[in-house]
């Protein structure tokens, strides 16, 4: 599946209730996941339970997108092309982490 098709299968899916809890809510959600994500790599779950978080903010990222009328394919590729998008450079040589 390509980010685009994801992103419209969490439109397809989820859009109704996505509206009825807001942008406000569906951020707040998204943070959750996120954190969700940090305690499993802190915790050291296993990579399947990883992986499962990992998705989880992929789509709660898409639904928030929706909401906001982004298209994530679209803003991902022209931000991330085959390099760096600050030093220009493949790989990345920027001094900072």
């Amino acid at each position: 599946m390509r980010i685009e098709e994801a992103q419209d299968m969490m439109r397809r899916t989820y859009f109704e209730r996505d509206r009825a809890r807001g942008v406000s809510g569906t951020l707040n959600r998204t943070f959750d996941e996120l954190n969700e994500l940090r305690e499993a790599i802190d915790n050291t779950e296993t990579k399947d339970f990883i992986a499962d978080e990992v998705a989880d903010v992929f789509a709660w990222l898409c639904s928030l997108a929706n909401l906001l009328e982004i298209d994530v394919a679209d803003a991902f590729y022209k931000k991330y092309t085959d390099v760096c998008s600050k030093c220009k450079k493949s790989p990345c040589e920027c001094d900072t982490l």
